[in-house]
């Protein structure tokens, strides 16, 4: 495991220059100047400052890679811990016991084997649960917000073992939560909006945490942990163990680039959601995991996702007539329910992407 060098991490808080360095190209921040009290400690602090920095190197971050690593983060590191503990024991139970809270076409939540995915490369099993509960559905006439609660459950499955197996996912989205929602406001601020200009759209989230178990794949030539694809929702925030396997497509040259595993450390990564608020100066990126023939790999995203009754579209703050806007507007909702439709159904329609809400220029 590449492990932080403390001096690297002490001298960090004090130089006034900008504290971006890569792992294979993967921009690295240090959020040791963060307050998490104070939300308007950004706006008021002179520039330049460690905050104002910050600012500047997840927003270079965002738009030149949509990725970047997080270190000093102040999610606790023993509730990070517990949770890749109670990951790996649930995922060594029995198949017979972990299919007692196997997800279905009605409940999207809960686990699933890698044989019954879409997808027949991907070398996996989930568990997936979500962070909100109950998930708001608000009642309505419009046909898309019955669609929604017609077609699916949002009801967290949560197993009888391993014994503190709910603690311990709900103490650390918790945690990651408030990580999520502080990365947000830095964004923001990236953007020039207001810090909590994205806070709205998560009074009644969908965000969830995915629980991942990699096997060890004995053709790994043949096989995809997790194939390319982009994240549909706002931000991913990524705990993977030191075994590694994720990989970037970089922008500026289609290379795939492998993310090295960091002591304590958060992979951030935009989603579908912010490229269209953003009006493309942020962009969702493809990525994929590679297996491992000798090891298994845990990973646990946690998946900030808006309301389901939001609908996005650029942020009028962004849009003038030099900078048009490039989307029509997005029902979550609807876009949402058309992606996990397909994760049970074949279609020979490919699946809903952004780019089918672009306007013409």
């Amino acid at each position: 495991m590449v492990e932080v060098d403390p001096i690297f991490v002490q001298a960090a808080e004090h130089r006034p220059k900008a504290s971006i360095t890569t792992a294979e190209g993967i921009p690295l921040i240090d959020l040791s100047p963060i307050n998490y009290q104070d939300d308007e400690e950004a706006t008021r602090l002179p520039s330049p400052s460690p905050v104002s920095n910050i600012i500047e190197e997840i927003g270079r971050a965002c738009k030149e890679w949509g990725f970047f690593q997080v270190i000093n983060h102040k999610v606790p590191l023993e509730k990070r811990q517990r949770i890749e503990d109670a990951a790996k024991k649930f995922f060594g139970l029995s198949l017979e016991e972990k299919l007692k809270v196997r997800r279905d076409d009605r409940n999207v939540l809960g686990y699933f084997e890698a044989e019954h995915t879409k997808n027949v490369r991907d070398w996996k099993e989930i568990y997936d649960f979500n962070v909100q509960q109950p998930t708001f559905i608000p009642p309505s006439h419009d046909h898309h917000h019955d669609d929604i609660n017609i077609q699916f459950h949002w009801d967290n499955r949560w197993p009888l073992n391993p014994p503190h197996f709910r603690e311990a996912c709900e103490d650390y989205a918790e945690e990651v939560e408030k990580l999520a929602y502080k990365l947000m406001e830095l964004i923001a601020l990236s953007l020039g909006l207001a810090p909590n200009r994205f806070r709205g759209f998560f009074k009644h989230n969908t965000s969830n945490i995915r629980l991942n178990h990699y096997p060890p794949c004995p053709y790994p030539h043949l096989a995809l942990g997790l194939g390319r694809h982009k994240d549909t929702g706002v931000l991913t925030v990524l705990n993977q163990d030191d075994v590694g396997g994720l990989q970037v497509r970089r922008k500026s040259d289609g290379e795939w680039i492998t993310v090295k595993p960091i002591s304590n450390s958060f992979i951030i990564n935009v989603g579908d959601m912010i490229q269209v608020w953003s009006n493309d100066a942020y962009e969702s990126v493809e990525h994929r995991v590679m297996v491992n023939s000798e090891r298994d790999r845990f990973s646990i995203p946690f998946f900030l996702k808006p309301a389901l009754y939001t609908d996005v579209e650029p942020l009028q703050e962004l849009i003038n007539d030099k900078n048009p806007p490039k989307y029509k507007a997005i029902n979550w909702g609807k876009f949402r329910i058309a992606r996990m439709r397909s994760n049970f159904t074949k279609s020979s329609v490919e699946n809903l992407q952004i780019y089918h809400f672009k306007l013409s220029q």
